[in-house]
């Protein structure tokens, strides 16, 4: 567990919770999910102290829960928010090294990169409560970052150290969704390969188990991107019922969360819709590929049956010599082997330029 005290000009780490929130800033306190609840009595006793309220037994359990989806709750004295991350060892931008050869195995490492787990924030007025994996890089990221802003000095801009518990929430919340971003470009390319494959007609696709994986991992995605647009659609609602503030500067800082409440949720919308492109793509050459099949078993079926029709006069020449009757046309004659075998030519030869007219034999 790690207490960060960050106001408009500074970011330090303090070694303990303090007695009281200070008169500037707020308090983030960021913590491993076993962690948190091991500690959770020391928390609530600070929450207690610091704004007059603890976190909900429920709300809790939802921090506590592992498999818990995306989602939005409020009281009123604080709002809860659960948002599904990418889950660490599985980075998008190693796997996208990776994958640069376009191999079976890298896009099977990159369909099962979509693995995810929630991180859980509580806002309250000037504290926010972080609730991580234990291995989620996310906590250590932003306080590194808010750090070397805060020894900078940096102020002015989208550089500027959070003003609020909500605006780092929702700056925590959009680096997680820039990941699904990064991870969004990787499955186009690794889905194009399998396409290609599945639609090469020199090759045997026989990969199904990698496909299903595909469109099982694609309606994964999409179901936790589904619940983070829902989440964060409810938090901006609720943001909009917030009491309207009189100072000029609150106004200004409430505007600034909707706009960047706006933009997490743009990016997830960006995600959701290319995750339904690609699913779309994905049955598209499922589609084409069965009608490609399809098509070639016909081409098959055609020639074989021209041969057939080919043949068949063929053998009725070669039938009707065969008869044993000793008073047959030719079959004394020194010449009916070769009469015979011209008329077979000339039938077999007039049968394929008949065939090839009518296209069923040849290239359209």
């Amino acid at each position: 567990m790690r207490i960060f005290h960050v106001s408009g000009e500074q970011f330090l780490e303090l070694a303990e919770m303090p007695a009281a929130l200070p008169a500037t800033g707020f308090i983030w306190v960021g913590s491993a999910r076993r962690v948190f609840e091991v500690r959770i009595a020391e928390v609530q006793a600070a929450l207690q102290r610091w704004t007059g309220g603890q976190i909900v037994d429920l709300h809790v359990s939802d921090l506590l829960n592992n498999q818990l989806p995306s989602h939005f709750d409020y009281t009123s004295w604080y709002d809860l928010m659960v948002f599904r991350r990418l889950a660490a060892g599985t980075g998008a931008g190693q796997l996208f090294v990776d994958g640069e050869h376009g191999t079976l195995a890298a896009a099977r490492r990159a369909l099962q990169a979509i693995d995810t787990s929630p991180v859980g924030f509580a806002v309250f007025d000037g504290v926010l409560v972080t609730v991580h994996p234990t291995d989620c890089a996310v906590r250590d990221h932003f306080a590194l970052r808010l750090a070397a802003m805060g020894a900078a000095g940096e102020v002015r801009g989208s550089s500027r150290l959070p003003a609020s518990p909500a605006d780092l929430m929702l700056r925590m919340v959009n680096h997680m969704v820039d990941n699904y971003l990064d991870l969004r470009r990787l499955l186009t390319r690794q889905l194009g390969y399998l396409q290609q494959e599945l639609l090469d007609p020199r090759s045997r696709f026989r990969d199904w188990q990698v496909l299903l994986e595909s469109r099982n991992a694609l309606h994964l995605l999409e179901d936790t991107c589904e619940d983070q647009r829902s989440a964060i659609q409810e938090w901006i609602d609720a943001l909009d019922e917030w009491p309207e503030e009189q100072d000029k500067q609150a106004r200004r800082e409430r505007e600034l969360l909707r706009v960047r409440s706006r933009d997490v949720l743009e990016h997830v919308e960006r995600v959701l819709a290319h995750v339904r492109r690609l699913g779309e793509s994905a049955e598209a050459a499922v589609q084409m590929h069965f009608s490609a099949l399809g098509h070639r078993t016909n081409d098959i079926m055609r020639t074989l049956t021209v041969l057939t029709a080919i043949f068949l006069p063929l053998n009725l020449i070669t039938g009707f010599f065969g008869m044993n009757f000793d008073d047959m046309p030719l079959i004394h004659s020194a010449t009916g082997l070769w009469v015979a075998l011209v008329v077979m030519l000339l039938v077999g030869l007039g049968l394929v330029g008949f065939f090839w007219r009518k296209r069923y034999i040849g290239e359209d």
